[in-house]
């Protein structure tokens, strides 16, 4: 914790790669989602759209847990004791789960013929991803 706080650069660095993370993360969240709404690419079916944005999708989770994990080893106190951060990890756990029902690519297929269950998904998707993005920005005012 003292090394990390000690060095200027790390916390600046940890953070650009954690925002990096959360942009990537969110795009092909984002574009997975509106495909599975039925809002977007509809010429293509679920599984096409899905399948190269899955590599980024889970790529992207573990950066921005080993990031985030600096980040909260650097100031433990403020992250860890935090109303909001706790929601946030909650919240990180339930969109890991219904990402991995989502986007498995046995499933993928299934969407297709039950739409009002994909389009439920999308939005409980976005909702919390935009919610976790929230709640780490709330963490710096609590």
């Amino acid at each position: 914790s003292q090394a990390i706080q000690g060095a200027s650069w790390v916390v600046p660095t940890v953070q650009t790669v954690h925002i990096l993370a959360i942009a990537a993360l969110m795009a092909a969240a984002l574009l997975a989602n509106l495909r599975l709404a039925g809002w977007h690419g509809k010429n293509r079916s679920i599984a096409d759209v899905v399948g190269p944005l899955q590599p980024v999708i889970w790529w992207a989770l573990p950066v921005l847990l080993l990031s985030g994990a600096v980040l909260i080893i650097g100031e433990p106190a403020r992250a860890l004791k935090n109303s909001s951060f706790q929601w946030k990890m909650v919240l990180i756990a339930g969109a890991i789960i219904l990402s991995l029902i989502q986007f498995s690519g046995v499933k993928a297929a299934r969407w297709e013929r039950q739409r009002g269950v994909a389009l439920l998904l999308a939005l409980v998707s976005m909702t919390l991803w935009v919610l976790i993005i929230f709640a780490g920005r709330w963490i710096a005012y609590k």
